[in-house]
């Protein structure tokens, strides 16, 4: 490790939380559990406790450690320093103090986020991942973007959390290894269909955030028809209906007063490349980054903007695409899981928490979790809980 990050002990973060206390607990989840902290000195920090199975070797952990301390970024959360006890690995990072992405679009009785400040956090984000992508060495692979790991701070820059931690967490909680990770609504359909990972994956994933963001729509709502739960497969007529004729109805947030049309546009046209059937006809992120701003050129590369049919025989088809949406779609959801009584009822200020009326518990976990599928197809798929509160290294 350099010198820039601290080796702490396991008493000094225990002193640090209070015990760990409940009271400083900010989330839980597969990852684990993640608390507000007080060094001494006074810096507000975060504490990740990791949970690790026994085969986490402690080289092996010293070594992605290793890899996520060299990340410098202002988009991107900052390790602070680690700990190894026994079997306990914890990590601590900067705290930020304005919640997630996802609270401030989502939660209950939050204010209306201005247009200016969505196109920040999309472009800040953007910037972020873009650079783990292009300047880390070894490339970092996210894995789980989604707006509960953008984080928000007092300037409402975003920074993104969580990179790094599918190799440090053990299979047996996160199912990294033979099975997909993230949340089924923003899961990229070769992913959750291989479990094949690129950065095109990533692409994929922060797509779903953009219209998250143009939207203000969750990235799975079961209050829509079957087949139209995902926010992605709802948007893509309007984003088709956006580019051809410049019509904005129906994609745009309708809370939205004011915005600049040219710039809404833009993160549309950076919405439907990025969530484009086929992978290798979704852009890099660093060809992402200036069509926010400005440059939209180098989207589409060759591929009629807003089409995302466009397949070859070597990758991935639109019939396995449907099947494959299909299968998941009923298994995520469930084929009587559509009556009349489901809501997704209001959203909170919390993910971890849904409105319950007439649903199973199970129905309620599907609601709470961010949902893991099992790519492993000689097995049944499967689908494991992953609670979104647990990715956040921020306060409310």
């Amino acid at each position: 490790m350099g010198s820039s990050r601290s080796l702490f002990t396991y008493e000094e973060l225990e002193a640090a939380t209070a015990g760990f206390s409940r009271a400083n607990l900010l989330g839980e989840g597969g990852f684990g559990c993640v608390y507000k902290g007080f060094l001494h000195g006074g810096q507000v920090v975060a504490v990740k406790q990791l949970r690790v199975g026994s085969r986490q070797g402690e080289r092996e952990f010293r070594a992605e450690v290793e890899i996520i301390s060299r990340v410098h970024h202002r988009h991107l959360v900052s390790l602070v320093g680690y700990c190894i006890a026994d079997a306990q690995r914890l990590l601590v990072y900067d705290f930020v103090p304005n919640g997630t992405l996802e609270h401030h679009l989502h939660g209950k009785g939050r204010p209306v986020m201005d247009w200016p400040t969505r196109l920040k956090i999309a472009s800040g984000s953007a910037r972020g991942l873009a650079y783990l992508h292009e300047d880390c060495h070894p490339r970092i692979i996210h894995r789980d973007i989604k707006s509960s790991n953008i984080l928000l701070d007092n300037n409402f820059d975003a920074q993104v959390s969580d990179f790094g931690l599918a190799k440090l967490a053990s299979d047996t909680y996160t199912h990294v290894t033979t099975r997909v990770m993230g949340t089924f609504g923003y899961l990229a359909p070769e992913y959750a269909s291989t479990g094949k990972l690129t950065e095109k994956s990533d692409v994929y994933s922060f797509g779903v955030v953009l219209l998250e963001l143009l939207t203000g729509r969750r990235p799975v709502d079961t209050t829509q028809p079957v087949g139209k739960e995902s926010l992605v497969e709802w948007a893509r007529p309007y984003l088709m209906q956006a580019i051809e004729n410049g019509d904005l109805d129906g994609i745009v947030d309708e809370r939205l007063a004011n915005y600049n049309e040219n710039e809404m546009l833009r993160m549309v046209e950076a919405a439907a490349a990025c969530v484009r059937h086929s992978a290798s006809e979704r852009p890099r992120m660093a060809e992402v980054v200036p069509a926010l701003k400005s440059d939209i050129s180098n989207l589409n590369q060759g591929v009629k903007p807003g089409h995302s049919s466009n397949f070859t025989s070597a990758d991935y088809n639109s019939n396995q695409y449907a099947s494959d949406m299909k299968r998941f779609q009923k298994v995520v959801f469930g084929s009587q899981e559509h009556g009349s009584s489901e809501h997704s009822g209001p959203p909170t200020s919390d993910p971890s928490v849904s409105s319950s009326g007439g649903m199973s518990s199970m129905e309620m976990e599907r609601r709470r979790a961010g949902l893991l599928w099992s790519s492993d197809t000689t097995s049944s798929s499967e689908i494991n809980a992953n609670t979104n509160s647990s990715n956040r290294l921020n306060g409310r």
